[in-house]
């Protein structure tokens, strides 16, 4: 027996609003036919989904299972009717493309000149997504590829290594260090560093933290108001320093100087994407993109 893609939907609404009159609001249903539609799929599964609590309602571990296989069914038949819509159509299939802020454009755009090389009329969708708009819209559907730095991947996703870029720090330009033209990681331990996520939930800001107790120290860190600008700003205007893959030199019109780590550290560049959905453009870029 197959499973019904509204009710499913039904039970995603109930789980992100934690509340079957909200959800019902949303869908734009009565509570009745919400509350019914629960209970035909729970027939159908053959076990309880949901329990009610003193706020609404929860899901079940059963539910919780339920509704992360649902997320990806949704996506992958969203992507399945594009597609076909769009061979219909006879529409020129597009690269649809996000980063986080931490991926630069600059780092974008060089990937996609390698994809070029090959597959020049290849047309690409590029737009800046923070982390959970990222796997959001991968799962559902409406990106082909994500291009982050250690960002875990959630059910349904899979992940793979482009390369590892290295890693240098930014100063302001009036900063002590600005002078210099290269660091030693552990010359940093009384500097306080800029990130652009909360360490413990940004597996790229643990990443960094990771390096510097590597380096002997535990770094003080404040994370950035400036979110979704280019990551070697985020320290103008401050006495801060900030991990970076900017290369070495002066930028932002000199008002930032970014040192070469010595001895060197990296970050990988990660590429999201759901393995279940067909992308001839995704699988052109994941087979061409390197660094």
């Amino acid at each position: 027996m197959g499973l019904d893609l509204n009710k499913l939907e039904h039970l995603i609404a109930v789980a992100e609003e934690g509340s079957i009159t909200r959800a019902a609001a949303r869908l734009h249903l009565s509570q009745q036919a919400l509350s019914t539609s629960i209970r035909v799929l729970e027939r159908e599964v053959g076990v309880p989904l949901l329990e009610r609590t003193a706020t609404g309602v929860a899901l079940l571990p059963a539910g919780t299972a339920l509704v992360e296989d649902a997320r990806v069914l949704r996506g992958t038949a969203r992507s399945a009717l594009q597609r076909a819509r769009r061979i219909g159509r006879g529409e020129k299939e597009v690269l649809r493309l996000g980063h986080t802020p931490a991926v630069t454009g600059e780092e974008v755009i060089a990937l996609l000149r390698q994809v070029d090389a090959v597959h020049p009329r290849l047309a690409t969708d590029v737009n800046q997504r923070y982390p959970h708009e990222l796997t959001d819209a991968l799962l559902a559907g409406d990106l082909d590829i994500g291009l982050c730095r250690a960002m875990t991947p959630p059910h349904g996703l899979a992940r793979t290594t482009l390369g590892h870029q290295r890693l240098n720090i930014a100063v302001p330009a009036g900063h002590p260090l600005a002078a210099r033209t290269s660091v030693d990681l552990s010359e940093l331990a009384d500097q306080h560093f800029i990130v652009w996520g909360r360490p413990g939930r940004s597996g790229y800001t643990d990443l960094l933290i990771g390096h510097c107790r590597a380096a002997g120290f535990e770094p003080r860190t404040d994370r950035t108001a400036r979110q979704g600008t280019p990551p070697v700003t985020a320290v103008i205007g401050t006495d801060r320093c900030a991990f970076v893959t900017t290369p070495p030199g002066p930028t932002a019109g000199g008002a930032v100087r970014v040192l070469a780590l010595d001895p060197p550290l990296y970050a990988p560049l990660h590429a999201l994407y759901s393995p279940r959905a067909t992308s001839p453009a995704r699988d052109a870029f994941l087979t061409t993109a390197t660094l």
